[in-house]
């Protein structure tokens, strides 16, 4: 006889409509029985996701086959898309980067580091949606990262001490930094640094969310007479401090996992999450595609 309890508890969850299941007790949940190419066209079931994507802060489906059209057209009710400076967009569909791996791959385009999308621009993505194309048999997960626990749980000293801390995100030090020394510059001249709060506030929760990633170079407000009895308070301290900070995307408490398979979605929060793309499957190809959702300057 099937026990009642445990039935129900391996149930799905269910908003309104849409029926999901919580994948960790910090982050991330997969939905069931949905549709992106319906939701890009349903009101009701758009606000529905929406909640649901801020709540949790990743979303997961699966078996979606839609077309590059409706990937964008969903993707756009969240707001509208940017390019990448870097990975290539679809000529067909602008604001769909293509992010494929295979033996010809150029060697600056990586992701298997703990970082929040873009934060070298002014105003930072939204949000993003990525469609696996195709993926390896084995390998290719990709770990999100729930930035709003990360500030949670540190230590009270900590968040005294950074409160009111401003970092500095830079593209030339990341994705510029293979690049020969003109066309690096070139990158800087079109992207400046960003100066960004370590510590922002999300413009639709109010949650307060650790924003530092592998794109913060250093600490731009932290040389003051509080801080500094000599030199090395500020270098190697406020280095210290920063990489501390930038550290904690690594805890697992903090992160969800997914296992990529053809035509399954992911769709974060860019403004409360990290991610990092696992790169353990070469030489098997993996290509995805990713609309990235104009965003806010932090505050």
């Amino acid at each position: 006889m099937t026990n009642t309890a445990e039935s129900v508890d391996s149930m799905p969850f269910r908003s309104s409509t849409i029926r999901f299941e919580p994948l960790t007790c910090t982050i991330g949940a997969e939905l069931f029985g949905v549709n992106l190419g319906e939701v890009a066209r349903d009101d009701v079931l758009f606000a529905e996701l929406k909640a649901l994507l801020l709540k949790y802060k990743v979303l997961f489906l699966r078996d979606q086959d839609i077309s590059r059209a409706e990937h964008v057209a969903f993707a756009r009710r969240f707001g509208e898309l940017e390019d990448h400076p870097v990975a290539s967009s679809d000529p067909d569909h602008p604001g769909l980067v293509r992010i494929y791996k295979d033996l010809d791959s150029p060697a600056e385009h990586y992701e298997n580091a703990y970082h929040c999308d873009a934060t070298w621009r002014e105003k930072p993505p939204m949000g993003c949606v990525l469609r696996c194309v195709e993926t390896p048999r084995i390998g290719g997960d990709t770990i999100w990262v729930n930035m709003v626990e990360a500030y949670v749980k540190l230590p009270e000293d900590i968040k005294a001490r950074i409160e009111g801390l401003r970092a500095s995100h830079s593209i030339r030090a990341t994705f510029g930094a293979a690049l020969p020394t003109e066309q690096r510059n070139r990158l800087k001249e079109c992207f400046p640094d960003a100066e960004h709060p370590v510590v922002r506030t999300h413009p639709e929760t109010g949650e307060k969310v650790l924003f530092v990633n592998g794109y913060a170079t250093h600490l731009v407000n932290f040389h003051t007479p509080k801080n500094i009895r000599c030199g090395i308070d500020y270098a190697p301290g406020s280095s210290n401090l920063l990489n501390y900070l930038i550290s904690q995307a690594s805890i697992p408490e903090y992160q969800v996992r997914w296992r990529w398979t053809r035509n399954s979605v992911a769709i974060w929060d860019n403004r409360s999450t990290q991610h990092y793309a696992v790169q353990d499957y070469w030489p098997a190809v993996r290509k995805m595609e990713r609309a990235g959702i104009m965003g806010d300057r932090p505050f």
